[in-house]
């Protein structure tokens, strides 16, 4: 495809695809590559609406969400951002509360909040890019990239999936980084790891567990790959040519270079302050509004970024031993919501920071929401969702354990 392009720039449209059309009497792949050269990357993926989704029915959906949005305000403290869509129409936003306690600092839909690790989806998605691209393949070791990374047997499939086994970064960078004052980089979590060597936890591929780590390592092999700063490459590749304007990566300038960022408080309205552990980025680091993300849900209806195939792979899970409740993909959480559709979702908590996506590729929907106040009142987002996906007659008395939310946030 390389050497189409630079014809087409000479402006030789002609001869090229006359040579090309000649290759495919000669070549077995010579459909698929076609297919891609004409691939229309913006084409939406249909959905058929149900005649009794309505004008009407969309605005009482609407109204009861915003009725559990303002009673979780007034009984469980809830302070953020929400923003609600149903074959592909938004049925409903919202904003609760304050940006800045301290100022008064009213949130609006353009705020912008810390993804904690709804983050890592977004770090998923530069892999899967690049994979695509032939830049990288899912079973390549970390090795080949960084040749002195101390755990031997380690595959990037492993890292996207949480199956790699490696010690978690936010722990052992407490024991062995100097000087908590001096911000920690990608590159010093690396560094601390080859050096120290702290004890990997399993070995790898044996069963699943949460890795903040390894998405961490996920956006360093981004930057090899792509010879340019994970973030960078963030800001080129995704966040510009979705528009998403008001997304950016963490960095010590990110205040001035973004606008309006919401402040992170914990439980009982207390200001969380950044530390050293905010700079590194992958696993967490990401800034981003409703509307934002809104645009970043709707893209993965398209081709835009990748092929519905490898978006496909990035859904499927991954937990080979006995079956579980909740499955894993590339930076999604998958599991079956309380209409008996399996959805993709993930949550995020980190440094006053609350944070929750949920898609339903049945009937295009999503639930965003972002919150500055880590009071646990996403925890109650199950009510959202029985109005969402309201359950069918023989689901009722399934199983109790239908709230993904705790077990989403309660970890970064």
């Amino acid at each position: 495809m390389a050497f189409l392009r630079s014809y087409f720039l000479k402006g030789c449209l002609a001869a090229t695809l006359a040579s090309f059309f000649l290759l495919s009497c000669q070549e077995s792949n010579t459909d698929n590559l076609l297919s891609d050269f004409f691939l229309d990357r913006d084409t939406p993926e249909t959905i058929e609406v149900p005649a009794s989704f309505t004008e009407d029915s969309a605005r009482l959906l609407g109204h009861q969400v915003d009725s559990i949005f303002k009673v979780l305000q007034k009984k469980r403290g809830f302070n953020g951002t929400v923003l609600v869509t149903k074959y592909d129409k938004v049925i409903y936003k919202g904003a609760f509360g304050y940006a800045d306690f301290g100022r008064k600092d009213t949130l609006t839909t353009e705020t912008a909040f810390q993804l904690a690790s709804v983050s890592k989806q977004f770090t998923a998605m530069a892999v899967m890019m690049l994979q695509e691209q032939g830049e990288l393949s899912y079973e390549d070791s970390v090795q080949q990239y960084i040749p002195d990374f101390p755990y031997k047997g380690i595959t990037i499939r492993q890292l996207l999936t949480h199956r790699s086994g490696l010690p978690n970064y936010t722990y052992f960078s407490d024991k062995l980084w100097p000087d908590r004052k001096e911000p920690i980089t990608n590159q010093d979590v690396l560094n601390l790891m080859v050096l120290h060597q702290p004890k990997i936890h399993y070995k790898p591929d044996t069963h699943f567990e949460y890795s903040n780590t390894g998405y961490s390592v996920l956006a360093s092999i981004v930057e090899k790959v792509a010879d340019m700063p994970f973030e960078v490459y963030m800001q080129k590749y995704i966040f510009k040519p979705l528009d998403m304007k008001n997304t950016f990566m963490y960095s010590k300038d990110f205040m001035v270079l973004s606008g309006k960022i919401a402040t992170g408080y914990t439980m009982g309205k207390r200001k969380r302050s950044h530390d050293y552990l905010d700079s590194v980025l992958g696993d967490k680091g990401m800034y981003s509004t409703i509307e934002d993300l809104h645009k970043w849900d709707q893209a993965l209806y398209t081709q835009k970024l990748v092929k519905w195939k490898t978006l496909e792979e990035a859904f499927a899970g991954s937990r080979t031993e006995k079956k579980k409740a909740e499955d894993y993909g590339f930076g999604w959480r998958i599991r079956e919501i309380e209409s008996g559709d399996t959805a993709v979702y993930h949550g995020g908590l980190w440094h006053g920071f609350n944070t929750y996506l949920l898609r339903n590729k049945k009937d295009h929907s999503s639930l965003i929401v972002l919150s500055n106040l880590t009071n646990g009142s996403l925890n109650y987002l199950k009510d959202v969702r029985k109005v969402l996906y309201p359950a069918q007659p023989k689901q009722l008395t399934a199983s109790k354990n239908t709230n993904p939310d705790k077990t989403a946030t309660a970890r970064l």
